[in-house]
């Protein structure tokens, strides 16, 4: 899977969301300290440079170099490129100490994981009892009736080149293990439903599906998802020759949780 990321970093980089403000607001409200925040699989740093606004420091770790290439310099961000495997004495020494890390967050990669492994890394960095891990997901676009009547379809048609961990996205992270406790003033961990908004012209919706694993699964078995057909039917659906600018609305899902005292 890495390998299919390095292919897509560009178009990951380029037509990927961002997340709300109100998002990291509210998993700042979980943790006491603002000091250090580890993004694990922070790709591009996309949530990297909003944690850069409220801790000290940032690590933001992940596999594909080519994709951190395209991260922003930030002077309180520190980017670390990792094996899909480490070990945690590489983790101490190439991401941060014992009980040192206040948050970790992981947008849009945790259901890539092994979860044993990395909740047991996690549960060693992070700092007791407060330590809080945010793992987010966002699902498919909405944009408007037309549209989203093509995607729908394309949807479909591009289920059977998405890895089998694509269902843990599909099922708003309702499924995932999460051994958890609540973070402070919640009575569960989620998911809690957050919006990001970006707006769009059609080159930039079709980077964007470009950018799937998916695409890139199908055009190495000769399959084109986005066909002529898909496209003049995305086209006729978007309107204005595709230079119309449309508000493109992504759900966020995101469980949150602090480590466990017992």
């Amino acid at each position: 899977m890495a390998e299919l990321f390095r292919k897509q970093a560009k178009n990951y980089a380029e037509a990927r969301p961002g997340y709300p403000a109100e998002l990291f607001q509210f998993i700042a409200s979980k943790t006491p300290n603002h000091d250090l925040a580890w993004d694990v699989g922070t790709g591009s740093g996309q949530a990297a440079v909003s944690l850069a606004k409220i801790y000290k420091s940032v690590v933001g770790s992940d596999t594909s170099r080519e994709q951190l290439a395209f991260a922003p310099e930030l002077p309180n961000v520190r980017y670390v490129q990792t094996p899909a495997t480490i070990s945690l004495p590489d983790l101490q020494r190439d991401v941060a100490a014992p009980s040192t890390v206040d948050l970790i967050t992981v947008a849009q990669a945790v259901h890539w994981f092994h979860l044993p492994t990395f909740y047991a890394q996690a549960r060693h960095l992070l700092r007791g009892p407060h330590g809080v891990l945010a793992a987010w997901c966002y699902t498919v676009p909405r944009v408007d009736p037309p549209v989203d009547s093509v995607f729908s379809r394309l949807y479909t048609e591009s289920g059977p080149f998405w890895a089998p961990q694509r269902r843990t996205v599909d099922d708003e992270l309702r499924s995932i293990d999460f051994p958890f406790d609540p973070v402070e003033g919640e009575a569960h961990t989620g998911p809690f439903e957050f919006m990001e908004e970006r707006e769009m012209d059609l080159e930039t919706y079709l980077t964007y599906i470009r950018s799937w694993s998916a695409y890139q699964t199908a055009r190495e078995k000769a399959v084109e998802l986005l066909s002529d057909g898909v496209v003049t039917d995305l086209e006729r659906a978007w309107g204005g020759d595709g230079k119309v600018v449309k508000l493109v609305r992504y759900p966020i899902f995101l469980r949150i949780g602090k480590v466990r005292t017992y």
